[in-house]
């Protein structure tokens, strides 16, 4: 089947990531995606002749008001999968939430990545109940096995003969909303008491102003360092070796770095946000931090006592793999889009 996506794809988002691991899976299941960003079309009649071109028979939207509303009377069957704005910011705007209320009465079937964001759907529009399907976001890990991590805290002119080195990660795209200096300061005291401690910023310069102060803080900050954008392999390879994975953001929806961690076997330390709390359980499956002492506190913890460490890693690992598996993901789109098959209105 020949089948066009519709998806929001700011680079280094949740949403753009879901968009290439959905279109995998349906590509893998011998379907022809065609795979566009919402934001390059203007109006439905854009995308009616993009139907035509291309002999699109059916349709997906990843956003229910930036892709959803496009895909509107086209007389092909459609579905679409909740991005998190949509739900949690358009809904406000009643132009918008008519409009939304509109596709999903359209549209075959609905994805929310949450049972949180199905309820909120269906409160919002009760009469999408029957077609709305919960599937979270699939995760699936490939370190570089080539990868050098000497190379890399050389790279890094960290000090590697440091006697029991441990490095924290704290992977984000720079800007304001993921917060990456919250704790540089705090970390920065510990480690000019330990040596040993280094915290790592990884990530693509996304807000150009913000980076600037990024940039000049970490220059005069003792025991932290900034790291460009690095391929999924090598970072994943990164994480794989370093010691704790941070997460210190203002809001998120669901963290991919964090699940990532958790399939890799490295704890997780993270800001206890709502989006964070959905998936770190304090204790269990990682540790969750309030205000910067309180990291500090937790983290000296984790380096002071590996069984803790141990049991945490153990249960990250058991959560990611009964509720992000990659494979029940796939299971489930395969599944949906053929809801989608030989029932066009053409």
């Amino acid at each position: 089947m020949r089948l066009l996506f519709l998806a929001v794809l700011r680079p280094h988002t949740g949403n753009a990531v879901t968009a290439e691991r959905v279109r995998d899976h349906l590509e893998a299941a011998g379907h022809i995606c065609i795979l566009k960003d919402a934001f390059d079309f203007e109006s439905p009649s854009e995308i009616a002749n993009l139907i035509a071109a291309e002999n699109v028979e059916a349709a997906l939207a990843l956003h229910l008001y930036r892709g959803g509303r496009l895909l509107q009377g086209h007389g092909i069957p459609f579905g679409v999968i909740f991005g998190g704005t949509d739900l949690n910011e358009d809904v406000n705007q009643g132009e918008k939430n008519k409009v939304m209320g509109k596709v999903l009465e359209e549209a075959r079937f609905a994805v929310a990545f949450t049972k949180s964001m199905e309820e909120m759907a269906q409160r919002q529009w009760p009469h999408a109940k029957g077609k709305i399907y919960v599937q979270s976001q699939g995760i699936a890990t490939v370190p570089n096995p080539a990868f050098d991590w000497d190379a890399f805290l050389q790279r890094s002119e960290i000090n590697q003969s440091a006697d029991n080195l441990h490095v924290f990660l704290l992977i984000c795209g720079l800007r304001q909303v993921k917060d990456p200096l919250y704790v540089v300061d705090v970390f920065s005291e510990w480690h000019q008491e330990e040596p040993n401690v280094y915290l790592v910023i990884v990530g693509p310069e996304v807000d150009p102003v913000f980076t600037r102060e990024v940039k000049a803080k970490v220059r005069r900050t003792a025991g932290v360092r900034l790291i460009g954008e690095m391929p999924q392999g090598d970072l994943h390879a990164v994480m794989k070796s370093c010691f704790v994975v941070v997460n210190s953001s203002v809001s998120e929806g669901m963290s991919a770095a964090i699940l990532e961690a958790m399939d890799l076997e490295v704890p997780v330390l993270a800001r206890n946000i709502p989006g964070n709390a959905a998936v770190v359980e304090h204790g269990v499956t990682g540790l969750l931090f309030s205000e910067p002492q309180e990291f500090v506190q937790l983290a000296k913890r984790l380096v002071r006592d590996p069984a803790l460490e141990k049991e945490i890693v153990a249960n990250g690992r058991e959560y990611v793999r009964t509720h992000h598996s990659w494979q029940a993901e796939r299971d489930t789109y395969q599944r949906l889009v053929r809801m989608l098959e030989g029932s066009s209105g053409h």
